[in-house]
């Protein structure tokens, strides 16, 4: 069974993409809800200070693969089901981690949007939306803190999202198409 990464920065459309290869019949893991569970149970407000707080420590704690160690047991139980998608890989040791550990079955799909795109559409999101500052400081930590940029440039599949849901929508068909 496959397990494919979708990888990119706040606001590209990685949940899209997960939830286009849920559509199809993989199970969806989100690396985020190990953050948003130790939010609550901390008893903290959900909100992107107290996320890249948890993010961090997590991080101190467990090391750089922090969330792909977390999550692994849960991709491990759903892969004897399926096929599973990764919903927000982050770190680039995260992506060695996985690569090693599942190899020829493990695939990264970058979403890409240039900040522009990404800043305009945040503010809008329902979920954990974001304004333009507070998603210019996420770019910035996530980039020279959690060392994202590694698992995007190393992506199997790239789909850049400047234009419609309809068209992101059709390029994860072609992706997912070809990983089948």
């Amino acid at each position: 069974m496959k397990v494919v990464s979708i990888v990119g920065m706040t606001g590209a459309g990685k949940s899209e993409v997960a939830k286009m290869f849920e559509e199809n019949g993989f199970i969806t893991i989100r690396f985020g809800d190990i953050t948003d569970e130790e939010i609550r149970k901390r008893g903290l407000q959900l909100n992107e200070q107290n996320e890249r707080h948890i993010r961090e420590l997590l991080r101190e704690e467990y090391g750089m693969s922090a969330y792909a160690m977390l999550n692994l047991s849960k991709i491990d139980l759903a892969r004897k089901r399926s096929d599973v998608v990764i919903d927000g890989l982050y770190s680039w040791e995260e992506y060695t981690f996985l690569k090693t550990y599942y190899g020829e079955d493990f695939y990264v799909v970058a979403v890409w949007a240039s900040p522009r795109t990404r800043y305009a559409r945040l503010p809008s999101r329902l979920s954990r939306g974001l304004i333009p500052d507070e998603a210019e400081g996420r770019d910035k930590a996530e980039i020279e803190n959690v060392n994202k940029g590694g698992p995007i440039a190393m992506a199997d599949f790239t789909i850049v999202n400047e234009s419609s849901l309809k068209d992101l929508r059709k390029e994860a068909k072609r992706i997912i198409s070809q990983l089948s």
